[in-house]
């Protein structure tokens, strides 16, 4: 339900649709500060390597093997931009923390982004036929399958957390905060908030989906990095409001190239970097990785081909 549109474009065939013409920024918009030396690309795709590496081994495939296929198909599929996990270990870098104890909540968060995004897809929800140009979880197994897969990841993305997170990096007291906070994010009170508005209406304003939906995966995101890295409460909040930015940019950008949704993005891009200005002490190195993420968001064809 986060970083990217929840609504495929029906397609007469499971081809990728062509790209979309890039939204249009600002120098001061799309410009990450002191970021000019920092090669974001080898950066996320060193990560993505071996994010991709730990959840194929995270999911192996069992009896019943009907699900952890399908469980499989949607958490390892070719085109995830693995966002969550990616922003997960900046930020707990970002404050000194080490990456191996920030893996196991990174796989979490892409088993949790995984899940939501079958769910999304399912004929009882926005009825997706394609997701990132191939046929989405039901299509492919059924929409009763597709539901058991999402269902399976949720709990596992705890579990996962649980068995694979060092005890001896990461306190007990810390890892119950990260289980609560994503438990927080895919509840009644977050992205599932969200879909609720999207199906059924109601008083609330045009921000308010787009907020649960995909500002609150950012926000945890950002949020349970900096918790495994040792983030203050303060630091912890201006984390929040960062991800939940970048969010919510990645969804403005990705599903309407409107004048309103360009001004809303410009909003979004310099709201999220003005939340990390309270970390310039940690220094250009730590926090840059940050700073250039907005600048993905934002400009889509920034990193492309990956």
């Amino acid at each position: 339900m986060l970083f990217s549109a929840s609504a495929t474009p029906l397609m007469s065939s499971f081809f990728p649709p062509p790209p979309k013409k890039p939204m249009r920024f600002s120098g001061a918009a799309i410009r990450s500060s002191s970021a000019s030396n920092f090669d974001l690309k080898t950066y996320w795709t060193t990560l993505i390597t071996e994010i991709n590496q730990k959840l194929d081994e995270a999911i192996p495939v069992k009896s019943p093997t009907g699900i952890y296929e399908a469980m499989r198909y949607s958490v390892l599929a070719q085109g995830a931009k693995r966002a969550p996990p990616v922003m997960c270990v900046a930020a707990c870098e970002l404050f000194g923390g080490d990456r191996t104890a920030a893996f196991p909540t990174a796989c979490a968060l892409e088993m949790v982004h995984a899940a939501s995004l079958i769910h999304d897809d399912l004929p009882c929800m926005d009825d997706d036929p394609v997701r990132r140009g191939k046929p989405s979880n039901h299509t492919v197994y059924g929409a009763n399958m597709a539901l058991l897969a999402g269902d399976a990841l949720f709990p596992l993305a705890f579990q996962h957390i649980v068995s694979h997170t060092p005890p001896e990096i990461v306190p007990r007291a810390t890892i119950l905060r990260v289980i609560t906070e994503i438990a927080r994010t895919v509840g009644s009170t977050g992205m599932a908030a969200g879909q609720y508005v999207d199906l059924e209406g109601g008083p609330f304003p045009p921000s308010f989906a787009h907020e649960k939906k995909f500002g609150s995966m950012g926000e945890c995101s950002a949020v349970c990095g900096g918790l495994l890295g040792g983030a203050s409460d303060d630091e912890l909040h201006s984390l929040r409001s960062y991800g939940r930015a970048v969010g919510m940019l990645y969804q403005v950008v990705d599903a309407d190239g409107s004048e309103s949704a360009l001004e809303m993005a410009q909003e979004l891009s310099l709201k999220a970097k003005k939340e990390l200005q309270v970390f310039d002490k940690y220094g250009d190195a730590l926090l840059v990785p940050l700073y250039t993420f907005v600048d993905y968001a934002a400009h889509p064809h920034f990193l492309l081909p990956l």
